[in-house]
């Protein structure tokens, strides 16, 4: 394995875990004062629901290195969601009281990455890929 692989693998299950430590957090939240939040930022309550169902499903698919393409991107479009709805107007390091949007963009970097990188040895989309090829 080279180093780039090395590094991909690192930045996909490294990203994962925090998105799932992201949805943790939401629960422990409770998920009612989530969708709270959400209203109040003019957001529709149910799509709480979805982001904490996208941050935790998809944290662990990436991790497992499943369709890590297709994660990858819904990642990208609920962090620009974030960054529109929630931290814009903080700004980039934030105001003191609200992180801003910077490891935002590092995550959507991350992300994009991800989107287009090559597979990597240690993740499912790669079994199941080699076992279709074969």
């Amino acid at each position: 394995m080279n180093r780039t692989t090395v590094v991909s693998i690192i930045m996909r299950v490294v990203l994962g875990i925090i998105f799932v430590f992201h949805a943790v957090d939401k629960f422990q939240m409770g998920l009612g004062n989530v969708e709270a939040w959400f209203t109040s930022l003019g957001i529709p309550g149910f799509v709480a629901y979805v982001v904490v169902v996208i941050e935790l499903v998809g944290g662990i698919m990436l991790i497992l290195g499943l369709f890590t393409r297709y994660v990858s991107a819904l990642f990208v479009i609920v962090l620009i969601g974030a960054i529109m709805t929630a931290k814009l107007s903080v700004g980039l390091l934030g105001n003191g009281q609200m992180a801003g949007y910077e490891l935002d963009l590092g995550f959507i970097l991350i992300s994009l990455y991800l989107i287009v990188a090559d597979r990597t040895p240690l993740s499912v989309d790669h079994l199941v890929m080699g076992k279709r090829s074969r």
